[in-house]
C-alpha cells in the first residue's frame, strides 16, 4: 500500500493525500520520497490546484515518525532527516500551482509546518493546530517556522511557537492560519470551496501565484530555514529531547 496517494480529478484538482491513517500520517523518510514524487506528478499534469490532505478523520499529519525518528541521536543524524524534509516545505512554498492543505484532521508539529507551506489551508470543524514541537525539547524543524512568519502577523506567530499549544479551529481563522471551516462531507465541501478558483483557467492561477512568490524575499527565506534546521538540530542532540520523546512514545501506547 502506498505512504501517498495522487488523485488527478477531472475537474482541475490534483488530490495528494498522506495514507498512513493507522500511525496518524506520520511522515518517515519513504514518505518524503514519495512526497516528493508526487509534487512532481502534479507539476507536470494538467491540474490548476494541488491539494494536500491525510487518510481518515483523525489527523491531517502528526509530524515526524518518532518510532522511527528517535533511533537519530546526534545533531548531524537529525540535520540530515530534517534538511531532506525541509526540501520539499520550500519546494511546496514555491510550487508554481496553487496549494491547499485540506486538514481533515489534526495537524502538529510537523504537520502544522506542513501546512503552512501551503497557500491556503481549510479544515473540517473538529481540526486543532499547534506548533508543539517545544513540548519535545526542541523546534520546528522542517522551516515551518520561518515560513508561518510570512503567513500571519509575526506577534501571532510568534505566540503559536512559544506557547507550543493546540487551538481549535475557529482561533486558527482568528489568526488568519485557516481560510475556511468546512462543514458536511469535508471532500465535497472542499471541493465547492475551489470552485471560486476553479472557474479561472490556468493561466491566471499560475500568474496570480507567480505573484505571490514575487513578493518572497526566497535568499532570505532559503536561508533562514537553514538556520532554522540547524537549530533544531543542535536541540535535537540533548538529554531533554530524548528524554521527553521517551515520554511521548511510552504515553501513546
Amino acid at each position: 500500500m502506498s505512504n501517498i496517494v495522487v488523485e488527478q480529478e477531472k475537474n482541475g484538482v490534483t488530490w495528494i493525500r498522506i495514507n498512513r491513517e493507522e500511525i496518524r500520517n506520520a511522515i518517515n523518510i519513504e514518505v518524503m520520497d514519495e512526497l516528493n514524487e508526487a509534487l512532481h506528478i502534479a507539476e507536470k499534469d494538467d491540474s490548476r490546484i494541488v491539494v494536500l490532505t491525510g487518510t481518515g478523520s483523525r489527523a491531517f499529519c502528526s509530524g515526524g515518525d518518532l518510532a522511527v525518528f528517535q533511533f537519530l541521536k546526534t545533531s548531524e543524524e537529525a540535520y540530515s532527516m530534517l534538511i531532506k524534509m525541509g526540501a520539499i516545505l520550500e519546494r511546496i512554498m514555491s510550487f508554481p500551482k496553487i496549494t491547499v492543505a485540506a486538514l481533515n484532521g489534526t495537524a502538529v508539529g510537523g504537520g502544522s509546518e506542513l501546512s503552512v507551506a501551503c497557500d491556503f489551508r481549510v479544515a473540517a470543524p473538529h481540526v486543532k493546530m499547534g506548533f508543539v514541537q517545544g513540548k519535545l525539547g526542541i523546534t520546528s524543524g522542517w522551516g515551518g517556522g520561518t515560513i508561518l512568519l510570512q503567513r500571519i502577523a509575526k506577534v501571532h506567530a510568534m505566540e503559536m511557537m512559544l506557547s507550543a499549544q493546540v487551538y481549535a479551529v475557529d482561533d486558527l481563522v482568528h489568526l488568519g492560519v485557516v481560510q475556511e471551516i468546512i462543514s458536511g462531507p469535508f471532500r465535497d465541501g472542499v471541493t465547492k470551496w475551489l470552485s471560486t478558483y476553479l472557474c479561472q483557467n490556468a493561466g491566471v492561477l499560475k500568474a496570480y501565484k507567480a505573484r505571490l512568490l514575487d513578493s518572497f524575499d526566497v535568499i532570505s527565506i532559503q536561508n533562514n530555514i537553514k538556520r532554522e534546521i540547524k537549530a533544531c538540530s543542535l536541540l535535537w542532540d540533548t538529554e531533554e529531547h530524548h528524554q521527553a520523546v521517551k515520554r511521548f512514545l511510552a504515553d501513546s501506547k
